[in-house]
């Protein structure tokens, strides 16, 4: 080999092996500041694990989400992966002049496949771009370092296409069209009458651009928003496999605690600190966020950066490892400084990292959580917070402070006398609801705890609601009872607002209380109430069957037991209630029951299912004015209204006064009615007519 040959592979061999030095050492430290974090048990369940993987990463099934964004993923994600083998075959013809892949006979099909697949990235990079700086998708940000990554992909693309047209001219192949290389035949016909020299001195300009190329990428990917093509997989595998939204229990009899809650970076947990590098930084949860899009301080992308930046500085602070490398070239950034002591830094998380206003302009709707392709959690880092705010500093937003007062002292947001709560009973004369302590000294075992809730207990326009439901359940011949007085908060908007101290107190005393009468089965008009009793009193202890009212329904409609005949001539847009829907798939018995309902035409918002905006009541925000932005029930309304409906419908008490409310604000209140599904489901079994005033 002559001597400028081995010269070349020798540099080649150092700037790899450099690189690889660097990536390595960038990989260790992001491992070291994720371990800041407390530690968090993930290894059973290898199958389930794995099959997520499968879905997410491989299937793309949340990218897909959005179409033209999810193709042009799909072409980068498995372009990359097919390429690789072309970027070796390119690496080794520079290091042996006329080597390549000994692939024999198959050479030929392997040069032309790799051709189509670049040709297919290299599409991916050009809509890429159209998208971000032409089309300018609102969701994407467009610095110039958003567009890096495109210039590294088209650079790596272009360079191993003239430089395989290079080569062929080099080893004296056929150029014009061979079908083995069409597009490296077709760029080596201008540069035919090259001397040999000139030849081989472009060939290795393209071969050392496309290695260097690649490996700035390789240094690149851990210390960038590309973080997430390493963190994003390891993400998805050790993900929480219980049901969505789950929140951590704090144990309070722990006296080593010092606090309660996240108030630093190092107190969540090394899954949620993972997220922050996992993070794609691509704005699908921004975009569909209720509090964004209505103009509030939150963006659910930009508070996942900020703590992701704020672990980097302090892992660099605890640590002194250089967040950003090679060092020489990032001499005066934070980060180093940071790490040199040349730099102090301690800012508050919660005030200097995330404000306040941020975390409290939260409804917990978790459609963040369900549009990220990498499975980042945003909620649970939120209530994190917000319990550290609530239990640890003693603060909490005043409208919500009161409400918490008041289930305190009387078991309802409003203070109400709790004695007052089976007083709804009395609106009406047809209806038969016994408490549990009625029914049972007279004899009855009432089938169904039905858990009333605040809401259908003190709220006048909720009441109709439990109404309905109770009058079907008389006529479909179901024994229920309720709790009466001795009915306590469910606990959720407590929780939602960071008070776990008192939610855990709820959680106790209405254990207590189920387990003294015996209940197995409770069903539920508040779809809170209903997340709470089955996917978060367990932690606690208790076991039973949980029902939505709508679920119950639409088993009775199945079995015959109600009976919709008489025609509700209605044009109906349904809203899905985030705590129903995106927290326990619960979205076709509402559809089922309304499509069984004679005369009634259900039509879909565009937002809807998994896919449905909150109404804004959620994560306590049904008890606190909304000071910035535009009201978002008014939002979900507009929403509601462009199917022209006459009917808005929901399953949820906090929805149905959210959209009752937006229709007010509309000023179209008499003309498009609010109603729960039982409320329709009533009219059709029973033939009551619309009521007048309802709305």
């Amino acid at each position: 080999m002559n001597g400028w040959l081995w010269l070349n592979a020798a540099a080649a061999i150092f700037v790899i092996a450099y690189s690889v030095f660097l990536f390595i050492y960038l990989l260790k430290t992001r491992y070291t500041f994720i371990r800041l974090g407390k530690k968090e048990e993930w290894h059973s369940k290898r199958n389930e694990r794995l099959k997520n993987m499968m879905v997410h990463v491989f299937g793309q099934k949340k990218l897909l989400k959005d179409k033209k964004s999810g193709a042009i993923h799909v072409m980068f994600f498995y372009g990359f992966l097919l390429v690789q083998l072309g970027a070796l075959d390119f690496i080794i013809k520079g290091v042996v002049p006329g080597a390549h892949l000994p692939l024999g006979p198959l050479y030929g099909p392997f040069t032309f496949f790799q051709e189509m697949v670049t040709l297919v990235i290299l599409a991916a990079v050009v809509w890429a771009f159209y998208r971000r700086y032409i089309e300018k998708l609102v969701r994407l940000k467009r610095g110039w370092k958003s567009g890096l990554v495109l210039v590294f992909i088209g650079s790596l693309m272009l360079s191993v296409l003239i430089g395989n047209g290079m080569w062929l001219l080099w080893q004296e192949k056929a150029v014009g069209f061979g079908w083995s290389e069409p597009i490296a035949s077709l760029i080596a016909i201008p540069f035919a009458g090259l001397a040999q020299p000139a030849i081989v001195g472009l060939f290795y300009v393209m071969w050392w651009v496309h290695l260097l190329v690649l490996l700035a990428f390789l240094v690149y990917v851990p210390q960038s928003k590309h973080a997430h093509l390493i963190a994003g997989p390891v993400n998805t595998y050790i993900h929480r496999l219980e049901q969505a939204g789950t929140l951590r229990k704090i144990d309070f009899e722990d006296e080593a605690q010092e606090s309660f809650g996240a108030g630093r970076i190092e107190d969540f947990t090394r899954a949620q600190l993972l997220d922050l590098y996992a993070c794609v930084e691509c704005g699908r949860c921004t975009s569909m966020c209720p509090a964004t899009g209505t103009g509030k301080m939150l963006s659910p992308m930009d508070l996942i950066v900020k703590l992701r930046d704020h672990l980097t500085f302090t892992g660099a602070a605890v640590t002194s490892k250089q967040p950003w490398v090679p060092a020489f070239a990032f001499s005066n950034t934070k980060g180093n400084q940071i790490a040199e002591g040349a730099f102090v830094y301690s800012p508050q998380l919660i005030g200097d990292v995330i404000t306040e206003e941020e975390l409290w302009a939260c409804t917990t709707c978790r459609n963040c959580e369900d549009q990220c392709p990498v499975m980042n959690e945003h909620v649970d880092k939120i209530i994190d917070m917000r319990r550290y705010l609530v239990l640890t500093e003693g603060k909490m937003n005043p409208d919500a402070q009161r409400a918490i007062q008041n289930i305190e002292r009387q078991g309802n947001p409003w203070g109400l006398n709790r004695k007052d709560k089976e007083k709804w009973r009395e609106l009406r004369s047809d209806v038969y609801i016994p408490t549990m302590k009625e029914a049972q000294k007279a004899g009855e075992e009432p089938e169904y705890l039905f858990w009333v809730g605040s809401m259908g207990a003190f709220d006048s326009r909720s009441q109709k609601i439990a109404l309905s439901f109770a009058r079907l359940l008389n006529e479909a011949g179901i024994s229920f009872a309720i709790l009466g007085s001795k009915e306590k908060n469910s606990g959720d908007t407590p929780r939602r607002l960071g008070n776990e101290f008192l939610f855990q107190e709820l959680a106790a005393a209405n254990i207590a209380e189920f387990e003294k009468h015996g209940i197995r089965k409770i069903v539920t008009i508040d779809p809170h109430a209903y997340n709470a009793f089955k996917r978060e009193y367990p932690d606690f202890g208790f076991q039973a069957e949980v029902y939505h009212h709508t679920e119950l329904l639409d088993t009775l409609v199945r079995e015959g037991k109600l009976k919709p005949v008489h025609p509700v001539n209605e044009t109906v847009t349904f809203h899905d209630s985030c705590y129903l829907g995106r927290y326990n798939d619960v979205y076709d018995p509402p559809r089922n029951i309304l499509a069984a309902i004679p005369g009634v035409r259900l039509v879909e918002m565009k937002r809807s299912r998994e896919n449905s905006m909150c109404c804004g009541a959620g994560g306590g925000l049904m008890w606190m004015e909304e000071h910035t932005g535009h009201r978002i029930n008014v939002a979900r309304t507009e929403q509601a209204l462009e199917q022209a409906p006459s009917v808005i419908s929901s399953g949820c008490p906090f929805c149905l006064t959210m959209l009752n409310d937006g229709t007010k604000a509309k000023e179209i209140e008499e003309t498009v009615a609010t109603y729960d599904v039982a409320e329709l489901l009533e009219r059709a079994v029973l033939g009551q007519q619309k009521e007048a005033g309802v709305s």
